[in-house]
Parts: structure tokens; C-alpha cells; sequence
């Protein structure tokens, strides 16, 4: 998944409790629907520093578990490593949910697009609105600059469907990865 390269503002700002979605299938039409009483989760986050970045690791690996068992690819030490690589804890916020962390979210400013690095919910939380609530936000701060938002997924992960139902649209694949 990469480029949700709708025009500016495509999609609604949401109302505290209502939303209206647009969703970009891989064809690259924009369908929009509206989806009555569907009460959006309320999110807030908090930053993180780099004392964090171990609670940030386990959050990974607790979210990318299944997925990554079920290509053959989990390794929580490779999984460590490559988050720490490149952790930086200006970009990175925790999710929170009524006062409790339930994920984390990294997103990078570049010259022309806004990456979205991390994006995890650990799995007792997963299913309750809360990522597409992390994405509204996202999108938000990407309509105001006038910038499209870019993710990457792996392979075979149930995210790829999850970015796609936000709004995103398929642009290029590489052995391990969805852009």
C-alpha cells in the first residue's frame, strides 16, 4: 500500500461520533459511502522518547506476530533491530485509548508526501476502529499541507486490506513488502 493520493479534503473530517469514508480500490476510482452509526473511537496520543523504544519494540512484535509466523519471517531480534534502526521519537506518538496506550504511530514528513513508517495496535485492541481513527488524523495533518500519505505493508499481512479500506491504493510490490 502506498499512495492515498486523494484529492485534498476527499475525505470528510469526522464528527466526534460520525463519519463519512472515502475509499480508493487499486483502480484508483474514488467510491464514497456513507456509513451511519458507526461511532468513531475517540484517540488521543502521547510522544515518546527514547527510553520508550523497548515498549515501542514489544508493541511491533505483539502486533506483527501472526503475520510474520505466518509467512515464516518472525524474529523478534530482526523485528528489534530494524524498528530501533531507525527509531526516532520526534515522528513517533503512542495511541491512546481512555487513557491507555494501546499502539503507536510513525509518521515522517518528507518534500512531497507524508510517510507512515508505523502503524500498530496490539492485537486485544485491533478491530475497534481505533487505526482508522489514527488514519483520519493522519489525513488531517497531510490535507493541511496539501501532501498525499504514503504506507508500506508486508506481504500477506491483514494491514494490506486494512490501508486499502482506508483509502489507499497499491502502487508496487517487492518480495516482502506491499508500497
Amino acid at each position: 500500500m502506498s499512495d492515498s493520493s486523494r484529492p485534498t479534503n476527499a475525505r470528510s473530517t469526522p464528527t466526534p461520533e460520525w463519519s463519512t469514508i472515502t475509499i480508493a480500490f487499486s483502480l484508483g476510482r474514488l467510491i464514497r459511502r456513507t456509513v451511519d452509526k458507526v461511532k468513531r473511537v475517540k484517540v488521543t496520543f502521547a510522544n515518546t522518547t527514547h527510553s520508550d523504544a523497548e515498549a515501542l519494540v514489544q508493541i511491533r512484535i505483539e502486533a506483527m506476530r501472526e503475520s510474520l509466523e505466518r509467512i515464516g519471517r518472525f524474529d523478534p531480534r530482526r523485528a528489534r533491530d530494524r524498528f530501533l534502526s531507525s527509531f526516532d521519537p520526534a515522528f513517533c506518538r503512542f495511541v491512546m485509548v481512555d487513557g491507555v496506550s494501546v499502539g503507536f504511530v510513525l509518521a515522517k514528513l518528507t518534500d512531497d508526501h507524508l510517510a507512515l513508517e508505523h502503524l500498530y495496535i496490539v492485537p486485544e485492541h485491533q478491530g475497534k476502529g481505533i487505526g482508522s481513527a489514527v488514519l483520519d488524523s493522519i489525513f488531517a495533518d497531510a490535507d493541511c499541507r496539501s501532501i498525499p500519505v504514503r504506507v508500506g505493508a508486508l506481504r500477506d499481512s491483514d494491514s494490506n486490506r486494512f490501508y486499502q479500506q482506508n483509502g489507499f491504493s497499491k502502487i508496487e510490490e517487492t518480495e516482502w513488502d506491499i508500497y
